[in-house]
């Protein structure tokens, strides 16, 4: 049976808001919750982005059960993978077996802050495989010294450990990635509800290695106000992939989203009240074989989607 989650957005919505968002998923029928981790927000207009570990040490401490993950980290370029094995360790101590950490090769919009470009795919791939082995290293308790082609760490040990290390969640969105994804990671994290992203990844990954899904929705009470919320706040959502990994600035995203229409987010996103929108849309991650799907409300009406999921959407799933 699939598990439908609630996908916290760092980029609308500041910290206490997301606090108190888990709060509210964790009182719902929902099963978890997928916290996003940027820099910056995608455009101007969205106006946050609190960094994801403070929040998650929170999240921590006002929930009891929920499951939490992030959705996604990278952890190669603006902060060193022996530092964020650290900060995830301790969310995962804080979160006592709740945890699940989410990764990807991330997005220019935020991983070229430090100045140090922005590699080609094939090489953040590298990264990130590179980059998983020091976090691994490091959560067993080892005393880590490694020279590799992407990182150097001297005498790292971490002192404060979960019981047992939160299981990793690799993000793709083509089959050469989910593939990897099945190498390195202990599960696949994807926004395309594709069946043969699935078959790469179950094709090199542990058998029952578990799907993570995300699909973007905006329920309001009239369509027009869902689709004017999503126009206005998340219009990045029908651009294509390649400019979504690779463009540097949120200016960059708000000249990109000027030929983007209300028709074209109506299109790409379930707006409004019909509850059978909002179901298709997460079937098709069910059809094709996904465990987890992680839904993202646009906008401020969270108490609101969360009543009418639980009323008129997640019994269609058991």
């Amino acid at each position: 049976m699939v598990k439908i989650g609630h996908k916290l957005v760092s980029e609308l919505h500041g910290p206490h808001d997301l606090v108190e968002y888990a709060q509210l998923t964790e009182t719902s029928e929902l099963a978890f919750a997928n916290v996003s981790d940027h820099y910056h927000p995608w455009i101007p207009e969205q106006g946050e982005s609190p960094m994801v570990w403070n929040v998650l040490g929170a999240i921590g401490q006002a929930t009891d059960d929920l499951e939490v993950w992030t959705g996604v980290t990278c952890p190669t370029m603006r902060i060193h993978p022996a530092v964020i094995a650290q900060a995830a360790a301790t969310a995962a101590t804080m979160l006592e077996g709740r945890f699940t950490f989410g990764v990807g090769t991330g997005e220019n919009l935020s991983e070229h802050i430090l100045g140090e470009g922005w590699p080609e795919h094939q090489i953040r791939l590298e990264m990130l495989k590179e980059a998983l082995w020091i976090i691994r290293a490091l959560w067993r308790g080892e005393t880590v010294s490694h020279r590799g082609n992407h990182y150097t760490v001297e005498n790292a040990r971490l002192y404060t450990l979960p019981d047992e290390p939160p299981e990793i969640g690799v993000a793709a969105d083509g089959p050469k990635t989910a593939r990897k994804a099945g190498e390195i990671g202990d599960g696949l994290i994807t926004v395309v509800p594709d069946e043969g992203l699935v078959s790469e990844f179950e094709s090199t990954a542990d058998d029952g290695a578990p799907v993570y899904g995300e699909a973007t929705v905006c329920y309001a009470e009239d369509e027009d106000e869902a689709i004017d919320t999503v126009y206005e706040l998340w219009p990045q959502e029908v651009l294509p992939s390649s400019l979504l990994w690779d463009l540097p600035t949120p200016a960059h995203f708000a000249q990109a989203v000027e030929s983007v229409s209300r028709e074209d987010v109506a299109e790409e996103v379930p707006c409004g009240p019909d509850p059978d929108e909002h179901i298709e849309a997460i079937q098709e991650y069910v059809d094709a074989g996904f465990d987890m799907v992680a839904i993202h409300q646009v906008g401020d009406r969270q108490a609101e989607f969360l009543e009418f999921y639980e009323e008129e959407v997640l019994p269609s799933f058991g």
